[in-house]
C-alpha cells in the first residue's frame, strides 16, 4: 500500500517538485494525474507529471512507463491527498469519468481535463488513442506519432502470430485458488487480444473493472481455450493452485495451455495495451500455447 502522506512529507515532496529541473522543463505546464490511464497517456507524449496517485502501486503493477523518482505521490486514486495536490501547484489535473464526483473539488485547485478510456460495453483501445489525441492538443504535443507507434507495434505482434492456430483465449487475474476474474471485450486486454487475431473465450457480460468474477470451474466451459493469467499472483495462491485438484483437472491446465504474464495495468492507456500485446504474443507464439 502507498505510504501515508503526512503534512511534513507532502511539504518535502512539493519542495522537491519546485526545484527538480529533470521533471519539468521551462515553459511546460504543470500536470497532475489522478487516473492511471491518464498518467500513462501523459508519459506516452513525453510529459512527466509533477504529481500522480499511488505511484508505489503503479511501479509494482504497471511497471512501465517508468515514473521518475521526483514525481510526488498523491496517495490513493480513489481518495487523493488534496493538500499534497495543492502543494504541487498543477495548472492542469488529468482525471477520467471514474472521478466525476470529485471534479468540483479538483477544479477548485486547477482546471480538470477528463480523459475517458473505460466505459462498460465499449472496447477501450480506440478510446485510449482518442485520449492521447485530446491530451496532445491540450499540451501542444504530437499524439499522432505516438498513436501510430502503438498501432504499428500491435500490427507487428499480430503478424508474428500469423502461423499460430487461432484458439480462443481467456485472459484472467487470479483472486484465490478458486476464483478468477475474466476480462471481457470492454477491457484493454480483451480488446488487444482481438487485435492480435484471437477470440476472447469469455463472451458473457462483465462487471466492475471490465472483468467478470467466476469460479475457476467456469474455464472448463471452453475446454479448447488457452488461458493467460495476468500477474501479480501471490506466492501462496500459486502454491494453492498447484495443490488444487480442480485446477489440475481443467482441460487447458492438463494440456499445458496456461501461461502466467508479468503484471500489466488493468486500467492503462496505450502503453499498457502495447505491454500486454508484447507479453501475450510471446507466450501465444510459444510451444504449448498454440
Amino acid at each position: 500500500m502507498t505510504r501515508p502522506l503526512t503534512r511534513r512529507r507532502a511539504l518535502g515532496l512539493a519542495a522537491g517538485l519546485l526545484l527538480a529541473p529533470a521533471v519539468l522543463r521551462a515553459g511546460e505546464r504543470r500536470i497532475a494525474a489522478i487516473d492511471w490511464a491518464a498518467l500513462e497517456t501523459a508519459l506516452l507524449l513525453g510529459v512527466t507529471p509533477v504529481a500522480a496517485t499511488e505511484l508505489r502501486q503503479f511501479r509494482q503493477i504497471a511497471l512501465e512507463p517508468e515514473i521518475p523518482a521526483e514525481v510526488a505521490d498523491l496517495g490513493l486514486r480513489g481518495a487523493p491527498n488534496y493538500e499534497a495536490l495543492r502543494l504541487a501547484s498543477p495548472d492542469l489535473i488529468l482525471s477520467s469519468n471514474f472521478y466525476e464526483r470529485q471534479r468540483g473539488t479538483l477544479a477548485r485547485i486547477a482546471p480538470v481535463l477528463s480523459l475517458t478510456v473505460y466505459e462498460p460495453g465499449v472496447p477501450p483501445y480506440a478510446r485510449a488513442a482518442e485520449a492521447a489525441a485530446v491530451l496532445g492538443r491540450a499540451l501542444g504535443r504530437d499524439a499522432q506519432a505516438a498513436v501510430a507507434r502503438a498501432d504499428a507495434a500491435l500490427a507487428g505482434f499480430r503478424d508474428a502470430l500469423r502461423a499460430v492456430p487461432r484458439r480462443p483465449v481467456f485472459v484472467v487475474s487470479v483472486g484465490d485458488a478458486r476464483h478468477v476474474r475474466a476480462f471481457g471485450t470492454d477491457s484493454m486486454f480483451g480488446d488487444v487480444l482481438g487485435r492480435l487475431g484471437f477470440a476472447n473465450a469469455w463472451t458473457a457480460a462483465t462487471s466492475y473493472s471490465a472483468a467478470a468474477p467466476l469460479g475457476i470451474e467456469a474455464l472448463a466451459r471452453v475446454p479448447e481455450a488457452a488461458v493467460l493469467v495476468v500477474g501479480p499472483v501471490p506466492a501462496e495462491v500459486r502454491r494453492d493452485l498447484a495443490d488444487s485438484a480442480l485446477w489440475r483437472a481443467l482441460p487447458m491446465v492438463r494440456a499445458g495451455r496456461v501461461a502466467h504474464l508479468a503484471p500489466v495495468n488493468h486500467f492503462g492507456g496505450l502503453p499498457a495495451a502495447v505491454r500486454f500485446a508484447r507479453l501475450a504474443a510471446a507466450v501465444l507464439g510459444g510451444a504449448g500455447h498454440g
